[in-house]
């Protein structure tokens, strides 16, 4: 192992001049600087107000990152070292068995970072859109090196995660043995199959080194309803909600919230939430949520609430959360044509729900997963850790650039396809009408006719986008059953664009 003792001392420094750093695992910052309410950007709100208590108003650790010129980058809040290049995509064994090879720096004691260890790295002024020019990748592009999916090879924008070493105690898809990984395209932590009866099943791997503590936590009971975690430096609320919520309620909640003589509880951000997940556990492995027992759990399945916006769509409607039960979905396992629900991520997932609305338009999921869509969540509220209120600037977000949400997703966009951030409508405006007349005659709805006499959206896809904007969900009534989809604007037209994305058009994803 090769040692400098200049990066020595000045970590050191940094370690006794930081009074956030409460022990071997600071928390970095999401990094998001913008305040939204359940579906835009907003000037953030004072306290006591509506949506005041989100993540941008809370200032934790800054990122703070340092290139080596060999190679390497040197966080300067976690105390980890990582390589600048995430190399070719890999299987998950080849990933781990990598790091014994690695030479990178001149360094011989590389390894395979686990999940808490590169969900680090994760920022969430991300934002994947319908072209890779127009996205913000969900990581620090002037330090690590990245790439997005490469589409001339088939590849959708977002099929570039990461591995990490953390396995999942159970399997995913009704079987197959699972590793946790981060999509820095599209901001998310789900569990990948180590093997895919696709033949896809390669990833990337960004190895680390140093803090061998980074990610244990240190749990003790204050005897007093909290929980406090000496390796982060943050309290927590031992019992959560006992209710669920919806975003702006789950904000309202631990804002309100007097206890155990402080006043000081917020929602947590996402990147603190993660931090309390115990990925030795899970509801059928150990008959619990993927939590320690130290804390109490209302639902052993539950999924809890962060603080932090997730830009899912052309509009920032979703909020990020933290799956301490099964990641659900409602999907067909291989070699099967009969969709059930079942585990499709894992539990210690993080993926992203609608802030507002009603679970009942989604009783089969949404996306290719059929990811499971409550909107009513558990809160569990968070103190400390060295984080304080803040008031950041109104900084405009970018501008949605469009696209198809369907061309490309990990799972959870709007309509089931590919996000650039807040979604996309990539799709021929030419080719629309056609296609959308075809997916609703599938569903079980007549076509209509577009200009030019094509084939176009029939009648009731238009009457169930009244009164909406572009982006906006929508729900199509047919003879067969009900379409979910998202309102798109061509031209001086509105219409409902249902779920799914086949050739020669859009096809209608039929909620029973």
């Amino acid at each position: 192992m090769k040692k400098n003792p200049f990066l020595i001392i000045v970590t050191f420094c940094f370690i006794c001049s930081t009074s956030a750093w409460a022990g071997n695992y600071p928390i970095v910052d999401s990094g998001q600087q913008a305040c939204f309410d359940n579906s835009r950007q907003i000037t953030c709100p004072i306290k006591g107000k509506d949506f005041y208590g989100q993540d941008a108003q809370y200032k934790g650790n800054q990122p703070r990152y340092k290139d080596n010129g060999d190679g390497t980058i040197s966080d300067l809040v976690t105390g980890l070292m990582w390589v600048k290049e995430r190399g070719p995509a890999v299987s998950w064994q080849q990933a781990m068995d990598g790091a014994d090879d690695c030479r990178v720096g001149g360094y011989t004691d590389w390894r395979a970072p686990n999940i808490k260890e590169l969900y680090s790295l994760i920022d969430f002024n991300g934002w994947v859109q319908g072209s890779e020019k127009a996205s913000v990748p969900f990581i620090d592009t002037d330090y690590f090196d990245f790439k997005y999916g490469d589409t001339s090879k088939g590849e959708r924008i977002i099929d570039c995660q990461d591995w990490s070493s953390t396995t999942y105690v159970d399997k995913t898809m009704d079987g197959n043995p699972t590793a946790f990984g981060v999509n820095f395209a599209d901001g998310r932590i789900k569990g990948y199959g180590k093997r895919n009866p696709r033949g896809k099943c390669s990833k990337y791997i960004r190895y680390v080194r140093g803090n061998p503590q980074y990610g244990k936590n240190i749990f003790v009971d204050r005897k007093d309803g909290t929980i406090e975690d000496k390796a982060t430096g943050l309290i927590w609320q031992q019992t959560d909600s006992s209710k669920k919520l919806n975003w702006e309620e789950a904000l309202s909640y631990c804002e309100n919230l007097n206890h155990a003589g402080r006043s000081d509880w917020r929602l947590p951000s996402v990147k603190e939430l993660q931090s309390i997940v115990d990925y030795s556990r899970s509801p059928k492995t150990s008959n619990s949520a993927a939590i320690n027992s130290i804390f109490k759990v209302t639902d052993n399945e539950s999924y809890y609430w962060s603080s932090t916006t997730h830009m899912d769509g052309p509009k920032p409607s979703h909020a990020s959360y933290v799956a301490f039960g099964r990641a659900l979905g409602y999907f067909a396992p291989p070699r099967s044509n009969n969709k059930k629900w079942m585990d499709v991520h894992g539990a210690g997932s993080q993926r992203s729900d609608p802030k507002s609305g009603t679970p009942d338009a989604f009783p089969n999921g949404r996306g290719p997963q059929g990811d499971d869509i409550r909107i009513y969540n558990y809160a569990r509220c968070v103190a400390g850790g060295g984080v304080q209120p803040y008031d950041p600037p109104y900084t405009k977000i970018p501008t949605w650039k469009g696209g198809s949400p369907n061309s490309f997703s990990d799972g959870m966009s709007p309509m089931g396809g590919n996000r650039q951030g807040m979604g996309r409508n990539q799709g021929r405006s030419s080719g629309m009408g056609q296609g959308m007349g075809q997916g609703m005659m599938q569903g079980g709805m007549g076509q209509g006719r577009g200009p030019g006499n094509r084939q176009g959206p029939p009648k009731e896809a238009f009457t169930a986008c009244e009164g909406k904007s572009h982006g906006d969900e929508c729900t199509v009534v047919t003879p067969r059953g009900k379409l979910s989809g998202l309102c798109m604007n061509r031209g001086d037209q509105i219409f409902c664009v249902p779920e799914g994305h086949g050739p020669g058009g859009m096809r209608g994803k039929q909620m029973q």
